[in-house]
C-alpha cells in the first residue's frame, strides 16, 4: 500500500472487482475524452485472476482510494511496444464528483515515484487527447513535459482526434520518500 496525505494506492482484491466493474461501466461518468466502453464482469475477473491481482512484471494497476477506503479510481502502467524504454501510465477517476480535487495529481506523483524505484527504466509517459485539459494539467503538475502531438492519433466518440505525449525522466522525479512525505 502506498499512502499519501489524502489518498491510498493499493492492489485490487477479489472483493473490489465487482464494484470496480459497476463503476467503470457507467458511461456518463467516463467523460468525453475516452471511447465509451462496457466491460463484462467475467472478462474483468479473468484479467484480474490471470495477472494475480492486476499486477505483473510488464503491466499493473492500483486502486485509488480515499482515507476511508472508498474507491475513487485507478492508475496503471503498461508498455505499448516491446521496444519502449519505459512505461505509459493511464489513470481515471470513476465518479465526476471526485474530479478537480487533486486526487489524480497525488496518485500520479506517488505512482510515478514508485515505478522509478521499482523498475530500471529511464522514462514514463502519458498519452491523452489534446482537448483533455484536466489530464494535461495533472501531467504538468507532476513534472511531465509535453513532448509532441500525434495528429489524428486517437479515435474517440466517432471522430479522429489529436493526442499529445507527455514524458517524465527518472532524474526529473522526486524520490518516493519525498513524495509520500508530501514534499
Amino acid at each position: 500500500m502506498l499512502e499519501g496525505p489524502r489518498i491510498t494506492l493499493r492492489l485490487m482484491t477479489d472483493a473490489d472487482v465487482e464494484e470496480y466493474v459497476k463503476l467503470q461501466n457507467v458511461v456518463v461518468e467516463q467523460g468525453e475524452h475516452l471511447p465509451p466502453r462496457l466491460r463484462s464482469l467475467r472478462s474483468i475477473r479473468e484479467h484480474y485472476e490471470e495477472r494475480k491481482g492486476w499486477w505483473d512484471e510488464h503491466e499493473g494497476a492500483l486502486l485509488i482510494t480515499d482515507k476511508a477506503d472508498q474507491m475513487l479510481g485507478g492508475i496503471g502502467f503498461f508498455r505499448r511496444s516491446h521496444h519502449d524504454s519505459g512505461y505509459e501510465i493511464g489513470y481515471e477517476l470513476l465518479r465526476r464528483e471526485h474530479r478537480g480535487q487533486g486526487y489524480t495529481t497525488e496518485a500520479l506523483r506517488i505512482f510515478s515515484a514508485y515505478l522509478f524505484e521499482l523498475k530500471p527504466i529511464p522514462r514514463l509517459q502519458i498519452v491523452t487527447t489534446k482537448g483533455n485539459v484536466a489530464a494535461r494539467r495533472v501531467a504538468e503538475k507532476c513534472g511531465y513535459q509535453l513532448e509532441g502531438t500525434l495528429r489524428e492519433g486517437g479515435f474517440v466518440r466517432g471522430e479522429y482526434v489529436d493526442v499529445v505525449i507527455y514524458g517524465l525522466l527518472r532524474g526529473d522525479c522526486p524520490s518516493l520518500a519525498e513524495v509520500l512525505r508530501g514534499s
